[in-house]
């Protein structure tokens, strides 16, 4: 006998399948779709519009301004939900569409689930060319929602609505995959969309999905365990995967019981509290001093839950000691095995826990754990002498950090992901909750900052959230602003006004060039970008969003505007201040591969070429151990 259906179109169909999607793990259930962003045009309106306005109650639907934020917004709340709940987003055809393949891409490369609802041309084609359409000579069956493919770890195309009774688990399993998760775009052609079929009803039952704590190799677990004993310098670095599988504890008690010290990558920080003495903070380009002299020094580094970009590896040239060792702890096996490693693959928790029994009685030696809580005083030291530089007449912002790590609570977020801030924020920023640090680094995406903090915001309501953003990202994208005075959602917007891409500008003098196309100046007749600086008023744009927004010039008008937004309530709160370019934070210890011109008339780039070339030199691919 066959099973009851319901006759729905394939739109229908799809919002009431995600509404009864829960994902569990330890016990704890939630659903797993928050609802769904849209923006709608022909391609979506009389499809997907229309279900989500008949199945409102279920899956509640937000309005965005732009469809590349509303991707970033739901990869921002995924990542504050360590992956365990996410949105839904659906676009028209063409631009729309593909104003979603930069969100798509930040998903993927971090790891992050987020689920895309493109609409497509016309399956039934008679129509084609419809507007918005890309025509191929050479096939039809092509769309602009094919770009998604390389950015997406699944990507289905629905031309007949009983397609969706498999495709849709497969789009599931792929979000709830700890090792496998990203993007998953699902192309929707939009006659396919309003298309009825006979749906059997069990496609609306509600399913959990279990999240699972995979388990290493027992044998490979007891030799990590013989290298971490034969170690005399070992270091661990805590990456993403440390918050995504909830390993804080595990790792604080493993971390002081051994005295390893700990790492962390930009995905990692807040794995450990600034000031536990095991904590050696930021690691790589933007890392601390005792963090990378040590880094040198190893004979055996512990990756836990890091992909190891070039960033955390100072582009192969962090692990410097001969014969240093490798083991990775990753719920991937891809990232697992890089750098030869002994890999461990398994959830992060899991793992170290059985890891730690085959340690029983461990620990490094005295002095090395000594050297470790010394490096730890010091840069804490360091952090307090950039907060207080009393810097004139405008802030450093090393400055602006120092304050609003200062005067923000324990419990707030501190959010940004492109430009020079996330590297001085990874240096400098004291982490004193797991959540309190938000950066997306794997794609250091311009834009994300406004909508990404929208989206923490709405995973952790009580949370204060404080996004940190330069003028070049906010002029990317702060449209946003909008939505959150739509939605009476309160984050404050602190916007750091340098007149340029200040960390670009910086790197353009490392290479031995003047900063050329990085500050916000007039043409003059020179043919140059070398006028005066225009007159952007950022306090004023933001107001007119609907903004409450609070201009600060020093340290004390930055104080009092503090403690203003934090006082406010209903909307989103910009704080605008101007900072000095010019006066930097620091590196140390460290380098990033940036090639450099090899010829020039310039001396300057001469010079830089030189340097390079000796930094290249340190350059290498770690020795491969026979495991």
């Amino acid at each position: 006998m066959p099973p009851p259906t319901t006759r729905l179109t394939m739109a229908q169909a799809l919002v009431r399948y995600l509404a009864a999607q829960h994902v569990s793990r330890d016990g704890c259930e939630n659903r797993f779709f928050a609802g769904a962003w849209g923006i709608f045009g022909h391609g979506n309106v009389a499809g997907l519009g229309q279900a989500l306005e008949q199945y409102a109650p279920q899956l509640r639907y937000y309005q965005s301004r732009n469809e590349q934020a509303q991707v970033l917004a739901s990869v921002a709340y995924a990542k504050h939900r360590n992956r365990l709940a996410t949105f839904a987003c659906a676009s028209s055809i063409g631009p729309g569409a593909t104003n979603m393949i930069t969100g798509a891409a930040v998903a993927t490369i971090n790891r992050i689930p987020v689920l895309l609802l493109a609409g497509d041309i016309f399956a039934e084609r008679i129509q084609a060319p419809v507007l918005q359409q890309l025509e191929n000579e050479h096939t039809q069956d092509i769309s602009v929602n094919d770009c998604f493919k390389p950015v997406s770890r699944y990507w289905d195309r629905i031309y007949r609505p009983e397609q969706l009774i498999t495709a849709l688990p497969e789009a599931m399993r792929v979000l709830t995959s700890p090792a496998d998760t990203g993007a998953v775009t699902l192309a929707l052609p939009q006659d396919t969309q309003a298309e009825a079929f006979d749906y059997p009803d069990f496609l609306f039952e509600k399913r959990v999905w279990e999240i699972p704590r995979n388990r290493a190799d027992v044998s490979a677990i007891k030799r990590a365990a013989e290298w971490i004993r034969a170690s005399r310098q070992p270091l661990i670095i805590a990456g993403g995967g440390v918050h995504y599988s909830d390993a804080h504890d595990m790792l604080e008690r493993f971390a002081e019981r051994t005295g390893i010290p700990v790492c962390e990558t930009q995905a990692g920080k807040g794995a450990l509290a600034y000031d536990n003495p095991v904590n050696l903070g930021a690691i790589g380009v933007t890392g601390t001093e005792g963090a990378n002299l040590l880094a040198r020094e190893t004979d055996l580094v512990i990756g836990i839950g890091t992909r190891y970009s070039d960033f955390t590896s100072a582009s192969k040239t962090a692990f410097t000691r001969a014969g240093v060792r490798f083991i990775n702890i990753n719920v991937a096996e891809f990232d697992a095995y890089k750098h030869s490693a002994l890999p461990l693959v398994g959830d992060a928790r899991v793992t170290l826990e059985e890891l730690a029994l085959e340690l029983s009685g461990y620990a490094v030696a005295d002095d090395y754990r000594a050297r470790v809580a010394a490096y730890n005083q010091a840069w804490d030291a360091e952090v307090h002498r950039i907060y207080n530089l009393e810097h004139e007449p405008l802030l450093s912002q090393g400055e602006v950090i120092g304050l609003v790590n200062s005067l923000s609570a324990p419990g707030d977020t501190v959010l940004c992901a492109a430009g020079s801030l996330p590297g001085d924020l990874h240096k400098l920023w004291r982490t004193r909750d797991r959540k309190g640090y938000h950066l997306e680094y794997g794609y250091s995406t311009m834009g994300y900052e406004i909508a990404g903090g929208m989206g923490v915001k709405m995973a952790d309501p009580e949370r204060e959230v404080w996004v940190m953003v330069g003028d070049g990202s906010f002029l990317m994208m702060h449209t946003e602003i909008v939505t959150m005075v739509q939605e009476g959602i309160k984050v404050n917007i602190i916007v750091l006004d340098n007149h340029g891409h200040a960390s670009i500008g910086g790197l353009s003098k490392s290479v031995g060039s003047d900063g050329f196309g990085t500050k916000y100046r007039y043409r003059t007749d020179s043919g140059h970008l070398d006028g005066e600086t225009l007159p952007i008023d950022f306090a004023a744009n933001c107001a007119s969003l609907g903004a409450r927004v609070i201009r600060a010039a020093d340290r004390e008008a930055f104080s009092r505007a503090m403690a203003e937004a934090k006082a406010h309530t209903g909307g989103p709160v910009c704080i605008v201040t101007e900072v000095d370019r010019r006066q930097r934070v620091p590196g140390y210890e460290s380098w990033w591969d940036v090639p450099v011109a090899e010829v020039s008339d310039s001396e300057s780039v001469r010079e830089a070429r030189a340097a390079y070339e000796a930094y290249k030199e340190k350059e290498s691919y770690y020795p491969s151990e026979s495991l």
